[in-house]
């Protein structure tokens, strides 16, 4: 990795600013002052030093986000706000969201750089569980658990079985192990229901219950070691 995204990747400015500091002789590897930025280092094993501190370099990082109203699940887009402007203190990583949550709809989204694990997440190969709870527009009749269970047609094929659950007269948590667009609230439309309110409870085994809309936290190592367990099986 050359020396100058290495340093841009840790958060220290831009490549004009990281260059700046380079040519100013603040930069140090394995104690030897260098002044040249497009150098190529080992990040896992040189040694980089910024003014005498020791920069740690992390190649991955992994957010939970409770998603508020209001945002695209998107990492740019010219009229709306995007769940990456929530984010602004991390531009440096090129992070983005692992699969998508409609603009209205709240709830677990994972934010990450690691492409590979975000990749596996959102394969239904997978299996990997994103629960909702979805208020609808009157009461749900119970008897369309069973096609739910089954799978329904949606864009001429079958969706993968679904948990169906009734919590109260007109809110359910479904339980999905694939992202189709706008899956949940077009299974509902199948049957003449229209969702009004939809949350993701969780991503797999994350939840967000301590997080308000707009909050998010970074992957403890232990939870991120069973996300990649589970996109082992």
């Amino acid at each position: 990795m050359r020396l100058d995204k290495f340093l841009k990747e840790t958060g220290f400015g831009s490549r004009t600013e990281v260059k700046k500091l380079i040519k100013d002789k603040r930069v140090k590897i394995n104690s030897q002052i260098i002044t040249q930025y497009d150098i190529n280092i080992n990040p896992l094993e040189d040694q980089v030093f910024v003014d005498s501190s020791l920069v740690h370099y992390q190649e991955f990082y992994y957010f939970l986000l409770n998603k508020p109203k209001g945002y695209l699940s998107a990492t740019e887009d010219s009229s709306s706000q995007t769940i990456l402007d929530l984010f602004q203190d991390y531009d440096y990583l090129d992070l983005f969201p692992v699969g998508r949550l409609d603009k209205d709809t709240t709830g677990a989204i994972i934010i990450t750089n690691d492409g590979d694990l975000a990749h596996k997440l959102i394969s239904p190969k997978y299996h990997v569980d994103k629960v909702y709870i979805a208020t609808l527009d009157k009461e749900v009749d119970e008897s369309i658990k069973e096609e739910f269970e089954n799978g329904i047609i949606l864009d001429n094929e079958k969706t993968l079985p679904s948990k169906f659950e009734k919590i109260d007269e007109n809110i359910v948590r479904v339980t999905l192990h694939q992202g189709k667009y706008h899956q949940v609230k077009r299974m509902f439309a199948y049957f003449g229901y229209t969702v009004i309110e939809l949350h993701r409870e969780k991503f797999a085994f994350l939840d967000v219950s301590g997080l308000n809309q707009g909050q998010f936290r970074e992957l403890t190592i232990e939870e991120i070691d069973q996300l990649k367990e589970i996109t082992k099986k």
